[in-house]
């Protein structure tokens, strides 16, 4: 959430919020709203929306004047995308602030054994859902004299994680992106820049922050010795959406604990149950 000092920093102000149905987007949503914002979630599933909405809701955070609208919705389809636009845009008349968070990933593998369909929808979720959002969510921007864009990356992009096949790819695809996008916008008055989480306590990865080897491996490369909260990636994403950041664009910035100084994760002891040890270093049984 945000602190009582805060409150009503985006008074007035309409944002996009993509994957805004869990985890981080929601995260993100909850604070913007809370500083008097008017955010539009978006996500496939109309029930998981209307759950967050009510979270929300429920946590207090219209006493500032924020609001919350849904719209079910895939940034991977391009008229989708435009109306997830337009919907963000019909409680003020101006879009002031998209963030671009709706990703995922189904290619858990060795290279060797990559579902390459599972990889190219992964591709096209993370990279191209993330261009289709900047595309038309910066035509409003433009049209409105300027704006802000977050897009949520990952570690994953920065530090190599075995076996996480597309994901990696496919972030560090977005995080180019970014550089790109704030490039050619920033003569429109159009900032974007770009949040790497690490490991962020999140109900998609409650497996591993539940406790393990993996989370101990985690823990072990994270200098400030924690998983991250999505208050964490929230709390940075409001600073780059709101005006005390205006001289910022074209950046891309770790929220990982420190994780970025040492190495990325290491998923052996949960892989080598499925692939053995042969299959995690590219062995293919014929």
């Amino acid at each position: 959430m945000t602190s009582d000092a805060n409150s009503g920093a985006f008074a007035g102000r309409s944002i996009l919020v993509t994957g805004g149905g869990s985890g981080i987007g929601l995260g993100i949503a909850q604070t913007l709203v809370a500083e008097g914002a008017h955010v539009a979630i978006c996500g496939r599933s109309a029930d998981r929306l209307s759950a967050a909405a009510e979270k929300i809701a429920a946590a207090g955070a219209f006493a500032s004047g924020g609001s919350v609208t849904t719209v079910a919705a895939d940034v991977t389809d391009e008229s989708d995308v435009e109306r997830a636009v337009a919907r963000a845009i019909e409680t003020t008349g101006r879009l002031d602030g998209v963030v671009a968070c709706a990703g995922g990933n189904e290619t858990i593998a060795p290279v060797t054994q990559l579902d390459t369909d599972a990889w190219r929808r992964t591709v096209d979720l993370n990279v191209t859902g993330t261009m289709l959002t900047i595309k038309h969510g910066a035509r409003a921007l433009v049209a409105a004299g300027g704006g802000s864009i977050v897009a949520i990356s990952s570690i994953a992009a920065s530090n190599t994680h075995r076996w996480f096949g597309a994901y990696g790819v496919s972030k560090a695809g977005v995080d180019h992106l970014v550089q790109l996008a704030a490039d050619e916008l920033g003569a429109s008055n159009v900032r974007v820049n770009g949040i790497r989480p690490g490991l962020t306590r999140t109900d998609l990865v409650a497996l591993i922050t539940d406790g393990g080897p993996i989370l101990d491996d985690y823990l072990e490369c994270t200098p400030l010795g924690r998983v991250g909260e999505v208050e964490d990636i929230a709390g940075l994403a409001a600073f780059l959406l709101g005006p005390q950041s205006a001289w910022i664009t074209g950046q891309v910035i770790n929220v990982d604990g420190g994780q970025m100084l040492r190495r990325g994760p290491n998923f052996r002891s949960m892989l080598e149950q499925v692939y053995g040890a042969d299959g995690l270093r590219g062995v293919v049984s014929q």
